[in-house]
Order: C-alpha cells, then structure tokens, then sequence
C-alpha cells in the first residue's frame, strides 16, 4: 500500500516547530484574556478602616505589627508572674478595632518590655463568659473594642469600651508603673524615690 498521498495532503502533513509555537502562543494568548475578562467582572478586596468588613489581621495591616496576635503569655501566666497585663477584646471585622490597633501598637511600644499585652478576639471567647478570675473572658462586657488593665497584684484599674485616645491609656499605665504625669515629662521616667536618689534621665518640661 502507497502512503506518498499522506506527504502530499495539507491535512496529515507534519507541522514544522514554527508552526507549533505559533499556535501555542495563540492559544496562550486567548487563554491570557480569557482569564483577564473574568478578574474584571470580579469587585477588587480593598482593605479599610472606616467600615466593618473583614480585612485580615487588624494589627498587621492598619498598626504595622502583627506581632502582637496571638499574645505570647496567658492571662494565667502573667498574673502569676504579677506583671501588668493590658486586655484588648477587638474584632478583625470591627471598624471601631480597626482604628483602635494603632493605639494598642503605641502603648505596646511603650510598655511591651513591663506588661503583657493581650489583644484578645473576642470570637475565641465562650458565649457563657467564665466566673474564673485568670479566664479573659471574665472581664469581657460585650463591646469592642474593650480595654482592661489589670495591676500587678491582679486588680483591675481600668476598663472602658471604645475607641480611646492613646492619652487616657497612658496615664492609667503611668500610675501602675509609678510614672510622671506626662505634664512634668513626655519620656518615661520614674518619680524621684527621696530627697536624695532620683532616677531622672533629664530635665522635666
């Protein structure tokens, strides 16, 4: 049987490598666009702080430290320790704690080393609350963004719901340290212990 016929047939004749890398890049490129129309039907996901959608991690995109979730101690553990512990109940979805994390991320920078921080969602809490004292969610009220500060004998010396200023925080964590009041230092400072031995660094303003 004679196949020369094939040779001679447009149909069965083998295509040369050009020919193939061609028609790979076209069907590359119809590929490419296809998939082009179909992203752009689709609504683009813009983070933002003035709504309650959800975003992601609320410390890592509007503070710039995601390193304060999950926190690294217990409740337990830091009243165990009597070290200051500073309870933070947010949600990521929640406008309020969104723009409440840049405060948590400056008292952080500020205290990080002395106290615990606690930035807790309160979607990791029980609904029932807990009656334990070592439990965050004891001291949960039912709003967010919530701050709590608990001393170092484990008593709490503030609590207060919403969006706070950085100030007001401040000078709650001045008194648990046995700081100046911010109108006689903007630094951190210790009060004079006596007469005699102070532990100032400068000059108050």
């Amino acid at each position: 049987m004679r196949l020369s016929w094939l040779s001679s047939n447009p149909v069965f004749r083998p295509l040369c490598p050009q020919a193939w890398q061609q028609k790979l890049c076209r069907g590359l490129a119809i590929a490419v666009l296809c998939l082009g129309l179909l992203l752009g039907q689709s609504s683009p996901a813009h983070a933002s702080l003035n709504d309650d959608s959800f975003d992601g991690n609320i410390f890592a995109l509007y503070a710039g430290n995601g390193s304060l979730v999950p926190p690294r101690v217990t409740l337990a553990d830091s009243l165990k320790r009597q070290r200051p512990a500073i309870l933070f109940f947010y949600l990521d979805d929640s406008r309020d704690s969104k723009q409440y994390a840049s405060v948590v991320s400056q008292l952080q920078a500020f205290y990080g080393r002395a106290a615990d921080f606690l930035p807790l969602s309160i979607d990791t809490l029980p609904l029932e609350g807990s009656p334990d004292l070592k439990d965050p969610a004891h001291y949960y009220k039912g709003f967010v963004p919530q701050t709590v500060i608990i001393d170092q004998s484990g008593k709490v010396v503030f609590d207060q719901s919403g969006v706070l200023a950085l100030e007001s925080v401040d000078d709650v964590l001045r008194k648990v340290f046995d700081l100046l009041p911010r109108s006689e230092s903007v630094e951190l400072k210790r009060r004079p212990l006596n007469e005699i031995n102070i532990e100032i660094t400068s000059e108050p303003q």
